[in-house]
């Protein structure tokens, strides 16, 4: 084997060994794993089938009141944020919290009557609108509602 030949194996060994290493540096985990540690909500356990009126119940009233928000990432419509409606405090709003930009989960900031991406600073309106880039595309939103202690969601 000359020399050309020896240092061209070295270099596709080289190639082959440290692909991993790029493959998971640019997986989209690291940014889900950020949002996870940055968010202050834990996620809420409760998970149900869907209603025949096809609502899913996502968490408790009690949940909701002790910790601002409700954040369940299993529900069976998807992945929920629920807060209470900073404009009207009977009435709830419901997004998806997964930003469409990065997948980060978004977080609520109730002083702001916002959702904020914590990986790039998207900011989100009550409704899911876009208030603030790099994000171009609106959250989810959500029917919601509350029954007895129950706090229920349905897409819309």
């Amino acid at each position: 084997m000359d020399r050309r030949a020896f240092l061209g194996w070295v270099g596709v060994g080289w190639l082959a060994s440290s692909m991993p290493v790029v493959l998971a540096a640019c997986s989209s985990d690291k940014s889900d794993s950020q949002a996870q540690t940055n968010n202050t909500a834990t996620d809420t356990a409760v998970a149900s089938s869907p209603r025949s009126d096809r609502f899913v119940v996502v968490g408790t009233v009690a949940d909701l009141t002790q910790k601002g928000q409700i954040l369940n990432k299993q529900s069976a419509v998807g992945p929920v944020l629920v807060v209470r409606n900073p404009t009207a405090n009977n009435q709830l709003v419901a997004v998806n919290p997964t930003c469409p930009h990065l997948r980060c989960t978004v977080d609520w900031r109730s002083q702001r009557s916002e959702f904020i991406c914590p990986c790039h600073g998207s900011k989100f309106a009550t409704n899911g609108t876009v208030v603030a880039g790099p994000a171009d595309k609106p959250l989810k939103t959500y029917q919601a509602k509350i029954e007895g202690n129950s706090v229920l969601v349905r897409s819309s």
